[in-house]
């Protein structure tokens, strides 16, 4: 980071403790460095970025929202950076939502679809133009200077790129207290937040609508998450290779954010590389844990793509390559009823299905290794469930731009729906036997398995989008030896 004898600017505070255009270790800039700053530029030299691809899709998707809400002026945000500490921020990630109605975003951004008197909207985004060098924010603003965090797209590189068109950010503010009704994604952005204060409108709709309508991925969706599967298949491959030299947790997480980083926008949640015992921690993610030979890694990744469409797989491995009886035992049983559950995954089938299927298969394997104190059959018994002592979780959710995708839709049309061709979900059952259960023999105990793909919902079944990853305990023993041959050789 640029220290204080390094960096020359700082803006000059225009009120008020949080302002960030400022830092507290910042300068005050002298008139006579402001006005030389301000003359003798040319004009910078870029090539405007080439049409995304999808704009006429992310066009549709606008005018299908648009029949949703006649009338009512739409406003989606694409956030704002949220700082991590002080006066640094975490990397931004446009809003879902936005993502899905406009294709990429900047921090501030915002769509803003206007009613129009004949029917239908007026779509823009309002944005930041590009720098003027006339004036000092370029080097004295250090969130939206260009001199420190580099060149936005300004108006018209917007407008050819997203293929809509595209105002300035200033101008919001006359835009939205216009209207008296309308519909805003709020939680987002507090600046439209407190814009939109006097609009009135069922804005829980709009949320619940982007998400049921996300909950049915078209074609360019399709290619995005399978990128995303490819890219995370890599990156399971290099946690392989790597996994001889690893000493903790964090060596596994690191091959694997190598990856994710090079190739993509980043990793699509914190990676889980739970060794040992850690593995029965569902969402561990400290990664502070020893990698030891014997024991074995619950490896949960996903990789976002620059398109922000991520991945979620977890496979188990034997850090040693070979399972222990014990552990071939517990991960056989996952396996199979991770095959249960792909079976139930057809158009027309409840959400649900796949996960009773799943559950019966482990009850059923939970009661054969004596541990359930009733049978798998009672267990089953929506009164009853004992075997979730050990199984936690369910076995699906949708995915898509987020991990946990289209979560505001409305429980009928989700958890409690049915699946349709399009839709694209995880199927992850999981065994866990916590280290200090008194209920499981002393070998089970600190045994986690989870097993984790993606699939698309066709009209005659499924897809498997997560390719190219072995699950089949002996075949995953192979792979790993394949790779490690080939990284020896």
């Amino acid at each position: 980071m640029i220290g204080e004898e390094q960096q020359p600017s700082g803006a000059p505070d225009t009120g008020g403790a949080k302002n960030r255009s400022r830092a507290s270790h910042d300068q005050t800039p002298p008139s006579a460095l402001l006005e030389f700053m301000t003359k003798g530029w040319a004009a910078p030299s870029a090539s405007p970025p080439p049409p995304i691809t999808g704009v006429d899709r992310y066009r549709a998707r606008r005018k299908e929202l648009s029949q949703s809400f006649p009338g009512m002026l739409i406003v989606v945000p694409a956030g704002i950076e949220k700082v991590r500490a002080n006066d640094t921020t975490y990397l931004f990630r446009p809003s879902t939502d936005y993502l899905y109605l406009v294709g990429e975003g900047e921090p501030d951004e915002v769509l803003v679809m206007e009613p129009l008197e004949g029917g239908g909207h007026r779509d823009r985004v309002f944005t930041e133009p590009a720098a003027d060098f006339t004036k000092s924010d370029f080097f004295t603003d250090r969130v939206k200077g260009v001199f420190w965090v580099g060149p936005g797209r300004g108006l018209s590189a917007t407008e050819s790129h997203l293929g809509i068109d595209a105002q300035a950010l200033a101008e919001l503010a006359q835009v939205v207290p216009a209207h008296d009704r309308g519909v805003v994604l709020r939680g987002v952005d507090p600046k439209v937040d407190q814009l939109a204060s006097d609009l009135a409108g069922p804005d829980d709709q709009l949320a619940a609508q982007l998400s049921e309508m996300r909950l049915i991925k078209d074609q360019l969706e399709v290619e995005l998450l399978e990128e995303a599967c490819e890219l995370t298949r890599q990156g399971f491959e290099d946690v392989v290779r790597a996994l001889p030299r690893a000493r903790t947790e964090r060596d596994v997480e690191v091959a694997f954010f190598a990856r994710a980083r090079a190739a993509g926008n980043d990793t699509g949640y914190s990676t889980i590389a739970a060794a040992g015992s850690h593995a029965t921690i569902l969402h561990w993610s400290h990664n502070s844990g020893d990698v030891r030979p014997g024991e074995l890694l619950l490896l949960d990744a996903g990789v976002e793509t620059n398109r922000y469409y991520t991945a979620d797989v977890t496979r188990t491995m034997p850090i040693n390559g070979r399972f222990s009886e014990v552990q071939r035992r517990v991960y056989q049983l996952v396996y199979e009823a991770q095959l249960a559950a792909f079976a139930e995954v057809k158009s027309g089938n409840e959400f649900l299905a796949p996960n009773r299927a799943a559950m019966k298969v482990l009850a059923k394997g939970l009661e054969t290794m004596g541990l359930l104190p009733v049978s798998a059959e009672e267990s089953l018994q929506k009164k009853s469930q004992l075997h979730q002592r050990y199984t936690l979780h369910g076995v699906s959710h949708m995915l898509g731009l987020d991990v946990h995708d289209c979560a505001q839709a409305r429980e009928e049309s989700y958890r409690l729906g049915t699946l349709r061709p399009g839709m694209v979900l995880t199927v992850e059952p999981g065994l866990y036997f916590q280290p200090h259960d008194l209920t499981v023999p002393e070998e089970l105990r600190g045994i986690g398995v989870r097993i984790e793909d993606d699939v698309l919902v066709t009209e005659d079944g499924y897809r498997l989008l997560s390719t190219g990853l072995p699950s089949a305990p002996d075949e995953l023993e192979h792979w790993m030896a394949e790779i490690w041959a080939g990284t020896n050789s």
